[in-house]
């Protein structure tokens, strides 16, 4: 079963089940599926899929930010609830010690030795974790190995 499918079989669920959060959370990851296919008359895959829920995951985390900063904890917890529904479409993340053991492993593949060779690094590893690592999270390992 296709990302997308799963996601409209959750959706029948979520709406007999009357769990609103998680039922808004999924119309909202339909609404952009539906937005960049019509806009560049495509099919998505599940690749394509799970790199929209990223980012509708970053957006929210943002959002949180400055919800906090504004000291409105009715929207924030909204928004995280948001998160966490679209956290359960992402593939399993690694763990920080797998993620430190792949990243020695590109790094000595491109055999980077500086902080200069960052760019060659993040290159490699965003496509080896994609979907299963989040950006910052390499971005940050990279930074600890290189430095």
């Amino acid at each position: 079963m296709s990302l997308k499918e799963q996601l409209n079989e959750d959706l029948k669920t979520a709406m007999r089940n009357k769990e609103v959060v998680k039922r808004d959370s999924i119309r909202a990851i339909n609404t952009m599926i539906k937005q960049i296919e019509v806009d560049e008359r495509k099919e998505l895959t599940d690749e394509d899929v799970i790199k929209l829920i990223q980012r509708g995951i970053k957006q929210r985390e943002e959002a949180i930010a400055q919800y906090k900063a504004a000291s409105r904890d009715d929207l924030v917890q909204k928004e995280q609830e948001q998160v966490d529904v679209f956290m359960l479409y992402l593939p399993a993340q690694l763990s920080d010690e797998e993620l430190e053991a792949g990243m020695k492993e590109i790094i000595a593949q491109t055999g980077a030795s500086s902080m200069k060779d960052m760019g060659k690094v993040m290159g490699a590893a965003t496509k080896t974790f994609a979907g299963i690592a989040d950006g910052k999270r390499i971005n940050e390992m990279v930074k600890k190995l290189l430095a």
